[in-house]
């Protein structure tokens, strides 16, 4: 083999590494998408039930135990008391 053939073998190579890499990237998801963030649970259809968002912040500590038993009987009261 001669220099020009090493050297079109190596540009092969790099080429077909390159291309798995980028097929590989492109078949994975993305991580940069804006996917459910470390303090939400994921999302499975439709938005979140005021009850859930109730609850939700007060497990952040966005909202003390008086003010969320309140809120919740308003809210379970509302609904039907359900």
């Amino acid at each position: 083999m001669t220099g020009v053939g090493w050297i079109f073998m190596g540009l092969f190579w790099i080429a077909l590494i390159a291309l798995i890499i980028w097929l590989v990237l492109r078949l994975l998801p993305s991580s940069g998408h804006a996917g459910p963030t470390p303090s939400a649970p994921p999302r499975f259809g439709g938005p979140d039930s005021a009850v859930d968002i109730l609850d939700r912040r007060f497990a952040a500590g966005e909202i003390d135990l008086e003010t969320y038993q309140s809120h919740r009987a308003a809210l379970i009261a509302a609904r039907g008391g359900r």
